[in-house]
């Protein structure tokens, strides 16, 4: 029963928002009026779910939504929907329910084909970078611009851009290592596509004409300038696998040409990895890897790799930091068409930060129609050091107001408390944004009519699911008397004269039996009044269609 009674309730819910004043009334319960529109918004719903004429009856769904009404004034009569798992569950779904309204759909179509193109074509750069710290001032951050500035007028004038970053990239991998005799890269990355990169990055390196020098652009490390040598389409991903002879001494060369000969000879790849190869996570699998793409594997070996050409046949030994490799090519998978991939482009956008440009347009377009004002006097409290020890007794002025709300110092210091990492006036910035978004969801229904439709059939829905549990479920579960005395003096209606061989079927009858009465006590308390004469027009206008 309790599955028909939630099937129930997600079929009848009712919408009382947004009713406009014209609106004809069909319906007044105590002090409630249900309009007509409401009530046809109701029924017309689930006719597509119902399947026989006695159910699409008007008259008798009009029954069933005033029993469905009468049950959720109940229900805010006596505060359920002042319970803490209740108020939870709203908050949760209030926050999904308002995902979508925050997304700027156009914007997302256009961040989907700009993944597709990156992942089409790859690009092959190299760059230079100036660290800064998360919490850099607006001094630090001019600093570290003006410094790649003159790295970039230095290669602008006829500089080396591999030497240079060489010399002055704090990227790690620019420079080699005397010690470990590992060599740099001088700022090298290689070839890369869509979903790489962070994405400051990736869409610098897109934006920058083959053999230009991009203008200073920062992510998360810093500032950064970069070079892009090329543009090429992508040559999709592979499935390889490899034999690895570790040993990278003459002897390594002479035992990796013994197993070149053996597979020239038409000995199986994957026996001689299993039994040669120096590679334990791939040698029990025959060498085989899982399926990569360019810049996921050293240089050499992507090359062999991606230079086989028939599928099944293996490349010369050729040497790595790692050894002595020959590598088979198993499969290719070149890159699919947009309208096959444009799903999973989509999830993966979504996923990735670039979602942030998205949250930012929506954030512009609010800051255009929203009236923000910024109490100058109030944001003295950024500039002092005990910020966040601050009494909230002190902190009562508005610091933001967006349009008729006001928001103050109180708050911005409660939401800064244990956010350490970054500077004052840079939470500052986030604070404001976050405040614009959350006036925005404040006030979707409102603005969002179907945000509003929805949100209040899950509200109503889940406090009528509080008080079934209430008033019938956990009641007749308990009440094993009551159970009792109902089968007794129902007998007659089921085939055994043991309880407990029917118990189910008698519990779904005695909670029907429950609700029925109870449903008569609130129809009892109740003024419920029916303009018939706009509920015939309503019958009649569904006969004529």
């Amino acid at each position: 029963m309790r599955k028909s009674v939630l099937l129930a309730v997600f079929l009848c819910l009712s919408i009382s928002v947004l009713s406009q004043k014209k609106e004809k009334i069909l319906l007044t319960i105590d002090d409630e009026n249900i309009s007509v529109s409401e009530f046809k918004r109701v029924y017309e719903k689930n006719l597509d779910a119902i399947d026989n004429e006695e159910a699409k009856n008007v008259t008798n769904n009009l029954e069933l939504y005033i029993n469905y009404k009468l049950k959720v004034k109940e229900a805010y009569s006596i505060k359920l929907d002042t319970l803490k798992s209740y108020i939870r569950e709203m908050a949760t779904y209030r926050h999904q329910l308002s995902v979508p309204y925050l997304q700027d759909t156009t914007f997302i179509d256009q961040l989907v084909k700009d993944a597709y193109f990156r992942t089409k074509n790859e690009v092959k750069a190299k760059h230079i970078l100036i660290r800064m710290s998360r919490e850099a001032t607006p001094k630090d951050t001019l600093i570290a611009y003006n410094k790649i500035i003159k790295i970039r007028n230095r290669i602008l004038n006829n500089g080396d851009f591999e030497k240079i970053a060489a010399e002055v990239s704090e990227d790690k991998s620019a420079q080699g290592d005397p010690k470990t005799g590992r060599k740099g890269n001088n700022g090298n990355l290689g070839y890369f596509s869509a979903f790489r990169m962070v994405y400051p990055f990736e869409k610098a390196a897109y934006n920058t004409q083959v053999g230009a020098i991009s203008m200073p652009f920062k992510t998360q490390f810093g500032y950064h300038i970069l070079k892009v040598d090329e543009l090429r389409a992508s040559k999709g991903e592979i499935e390889a696998a490899h034999i690895l002879i570790a040993d990278t001494t003459a002897a390594g060369k002479i035992k990796i040409d013994e197993v070149y000969a053996k597979l020239n000879n038409n000995e199986k790849f994957e026996e001689l990895a299993k039994q040669y190869s120096d590679d334990p996570g791939s040698k029990g699998k025959g060498g085989s890897l899982n399926k990569f793409g360019p810049g996921r594997m050293v240089k050499p070996f992507e090359d062999a790799a991606f230079g086989l050409k028939e599928v099944n046949s293996f490349s010369k030994p050729f040497k790595t930091r790692f050894g002595w490799h020959i590598v088979k090519l198993l499969k290719k998978y070149p890159i699919a068409s947009f309208d096959e991939i444009k799903k999973e482009l989509r999830a993966k956008v979504k996923k990735s930060s670039r979602m942030q440009l998205s949250d930012k347009a929506v954030i512009n377009r609010l800051k255009s129609e929203y009236k923000i004002v910024e109490n100058e006097e109030a944001k003295k409290i950024l500039d002092l050091k005990n910020i966040r020890a601050i009494h909230k007794d002190s902190l009562q002025k508005t610091i933001i107001s967006i349009n008729d709300k006001n928001i103050k110092q109180e708050a911005f210091v409660k939401y800064i408390r244990n956010r350490r990492h970054l500077a004052v006036f840079v939470l500052f910035d986030m604070f404001k944004e976050e405040q614009i978004l959350n006036y925005y969801k404040e006030n979707l229904i409102y603005t969002e009519p179907e945000y509003a439709y929805t949100l209040k059939e899950y509200e109503d829905g889940l406090l009528l699911f509080e008080l079934m549990q209430e008033k019938i479920w956990n009641k007749s579960a308990k009440d094993t008397i009551g159970l009792k005395k109902y089968f007794e003096a129902n007998t007659a209606t089921y085939k055994s004269k043991k309880l407990k061989e029917v118990k189910g079927e008698v519990m779904n009858d005695y909670q029907r039996f429950l609700e029925n009465n109870w449903i008569a006590e609130l129809r009892e308390k109740s003024s419920i009044k029916i303009e018939n004469r706009q509920l015939k027009k309503l019958i009649k206008s569904y006969q004529n269609k």
